[in-house]
């Protein structure tokens, strides 16, 4: 007895034949319980077509390098089940971001906006012993320490498809974080760093990242915070309070 099918539409691109632009391909893959859509594109790259490409790394949901855009939504392969599907699941890299091969995008745009905000712990003392914090202390993060930098927030922004140089969900996001670590002390830089015209003032609070993000962060109200934050700084500047 014969496996029921899906079809997968993947979105190609062969940067040797690159005048061709982007196209769409067919694949037919077994609909069986329990099979991802990352072991379905394995099922096509060894049994139908070896130069399928496509980033993949923990397959838990952890790493981030599987994000795709599947039928209009941004999700990990890795964990979305094909049997959540019927007929046609539309398969594209991540959108904005320049097309390396295939499913594979070129990530140095986003890690860039990462590096600008500085992402680690500056100590407010020296390292002569463990530091150690609070649950409490922890809890100020929030699960903002869950960022998988899989990306999707960044390729969902409104601003970001307008404005190359805007720092993006996901590095304003990082900057939170730190902000809110109590063993930092580079509050007052980062707060700078995230302040000028390409930083927190230009989220237009479309909440697009938010329901992209395949770990339900919030990187909107992460910015909302920073927002406030730069105001009581501007305030305390001109008032001295």
């Amino acid at each position: 007895m014969m496996s029921e099918q899906v079809i997968f539409r993947i979105k190609r691109f062969d940067p040797e034949n690159a005048e061709q632009g982007s196209y769409w391909e067919d694949f037919k893959v077994d609909r069986k319980k329990g099979k991802t859509l990352l072991e379905g594109l394995f099922d096509i790259m060894e049994n139908l077509d070896g130069s399928l490409a496509f980033r993949f790394a923990c397959r838990a949901g952890i790493c981030g390098s599987d994000a795709a855009y599947v039928n209009g939504k941004y999700v990990l392969a890795c964990q979305e089940q094909i049997s959540f599907y019927t007929g046609t699941i539309k398969i594209e890299p991540l959108p904005f971001y320049p097309i390396i091969k295939d499913l594979v995008i070129d990530m140095e745009p986003f890690f860039s906006k990462i590096r600008a905000v500085n992402p680690f712990v500056i100590l407010k003392k020296s390292l002569e012993k463990e530091v150690i914090q609070s649950s409490e202390e922890k809890e100020l993060m929030g699960n903002s320490i869950d960022c998988i930098l899989c990306g999707s927030c960044y390729s969902s922004c409104v601003t970001v498809w307008t404005d190359p140089e805007y720092l993006g969900p996901a590095a304003l996001l990082k900057a939170f974080r730190f902000v809110r670590d109590s063993r930092d002390a580079m509050t007052d830089e980062r707060i700078g760093l995230i302040n000028g015209n390409h930083g927190v003032w230009r989220c237009h609070t479309a909440f697009n990242c938010g329901e992209a993000c395949p770990k339900e962060l919030n990187p909107t109200e992460a910015i909302a915070y920073l927002k406030r934050q730069a105001v009581k700084k501007r305030f305390s500047r001109l008032f001295g309070k």
